[in-house]
């Protein structure tokens, strides 16, 4: 398999094996025009097993996002065939990146409410803004 260099774009390492495909869906790559690929399982000395995304543009990334699924996630931004790294910390507030697992909060019954997820703790406990209701 090869996947060129990359000389303005972005790279996301060190993705846990298996969820490279909801931050490609969270992060709306399906819907970018330039070229992206998603290697699964890769081997990786600090992880095992490893998810990757590469990105051949600079587009407009949501690093919220990216840090919501999981902050240890590596983003590195290359401009001009150097790369620089991003630190991600957690979001205090998210919109619309999940949806709310209780059936019966406002968000899942009315039409127009955002879904609305609030850190909670220091551990990454995300809870609905509306019925407090746990997400994972």
């Amino acid at each position: 398999m090869k996947v060129d260099k990359i000389e303005n774009g972005y790279v996301l390492d060190h993705i846990p094996a298996g969820c490279g495909m909801k931050v490609y869906d969270a992060l709306g790559l399906a819907s970018c025009k330039c070229q992206v690929a998603l290697i699964q399982n890769a081997k990786s000395q600090k992880i095992g097993v490893k998810d990757i995304i590469k990105v051949n543009e600079l587009i407009e990334l949501d690093f919220d996002v990216i840090a919501f699924i999981d902050e240890k996630i590596t983003v590195n931004i290359i401009k001009n065939g150097k790369a620089s790294k991003v630190s991600l910390s957690r979001p205090q507030h998210i919109v619309n990146v999940g949806k709310c697992p209780n059936p019966r909060c406002i968000s899942n019954v009315e039409d127009g409410v955002d879904y609305e997820f609030v850190l909670t703790d220091d551990k990454g406990t995300y809870r609905c803004a509306y019925c407090e209701t746990k997400i994972k």
